[in-house]
């Protein structure tokens, strides 16, 4: 497939059993856990409006946009949160992040943020050839629950 007639779009509600088996193949890809309650619940908001980001659907696969607010990076930022091309190597992937770059901006976003998984050098490369940067900071987290 030729990147460009990659087709991009905005994905709604009614989206939503498009978007479910390609999250379920990217994370066994990605080696997680696939819960389709957390994730059904999760994606909710994200498709009903702005409000949390924005879910964008492709020929071959999908990307989650959410928004955070840093100091940092002087107000509203972005972190690509998912994003998976399911037949890599025709130029689909460049295509699409350039137009999440794009639609970040729009959004009045001053920096975009993405993590890769440790041992996933490809993306890191596929990254850094459409302007990413590594950052110094190490990420950490903590699952907050009502246990």
């Amino acid at each position: 497939m030729c990147a460009a007639w990659v087709t991009i779009r905005r994905a709604s509600t009614s989206d939503l059993p498009a978007i479910l088996p390609l999250v379920r193949e990217f994370y066994g890809v990605d080696g997680h856990d696939y819960d389709e309650e957390r994730v059904t619940a999760a994606l909710g908001p994200l498709l009903a409006d702005d409000r949390y980001g924005q879910v964008w659907l492709f020929d071959t696969g999908y990307a989650v946009v959410t928004w955070g607010y840093s100091l940092e990076s002087g107000g509203r930022d972005a972190l690509l949160d998912e994003f998976f091309v399911r037949n890599r190597g025709g130029g689909v992937g460049g295509r699409v992040i350039a137009e999440l770059v794009a639609a970040c901006r729009a959004a009045g976003a001053r920096k975009v943020f993405l993590e890769t998984e440790a041992p996933n050098d490809a993306a890191r490369r596929f990254y850094r050839r459409h302007g990413f940067e590594p950052e110094a900071s190490t990420w950490m987290s903590r699952v907050l629950s009502d246990q």
